[in-house]
C-alpha cells in the first residue's frame, strides 16, 4: 500500500455556501463524517488530517520574505487535508471520488507521498 495525501480545495463561494446557517454547517459535517468513516472502515484512512485557516504567511526566496499568503487572487483555497493508504493512485483517485467537497463545486487535489528516503 501506499500513502497519498488528499487536499481538499473550494472557492470562497462554495465554503460560504456548505457552511452559510446551523443547518447547512451540520449536513455538511454528516457528509465528512460518513465518508471519512467509509474510508476508515475500508482500512484506507491514515490520518483525518485538519481543516485548515484561510490565512496564513509565505517565506520566499533565499532572502526568507514573508508575505500574506495564500495570495488573493488564487481560485480556489487549500481548505483542509487527509492522508490515506491504495494500492496505487488509481485506487486513490477513485476514494476520492466521493469526497463530500466535490458535490458543491471542489476539488480533491490528489498527491502520492514519496517514501522516507532515510533510514
Amino acid at each position: 500500500m501506499s500513502e497519498f495525501v488528499f487536499f481538499f480545495r473550494a472557492s470562497d463561494d462554495a465554503q460560504r455556501d456548505a457552511m452559510g446557517t446551523p443547518e447547512r454547517a451540520q449536513q455538511s459535517m454528516q457528509k465528512w463524517l460518513a465518508w471519512t468513516r467509509e474510508l476508515e472502515a475500508g482500512g484506507h484512512l491514515k490520518s483525518g488530517g485538519l481543516p485548515l485557516e484561510r490565512s496564513g504567511r509565505v517565506v520566499r526566496g533565499k532572502d526568507a520574505v514573508v508575505t500574506d499568503g495564500p495570495y488573493v487572487e488564487v481560485k480556489d483555497l487549500v481548505a483542509g487535508f487527509i492522508v490515506i493508504e491504495a494500492r496505487d493512485l488509481a485506487q486513490a483517485v477513485e476514494l476520492s471520488k466521493g469526497c463530500p467537497m466535490l458535490a458543491g463545486g471542489g476539488s480533491v487535489e490528489i498527491r502520492p507521498v514519496i517514501p522516507n528516503l532515510i533510514s
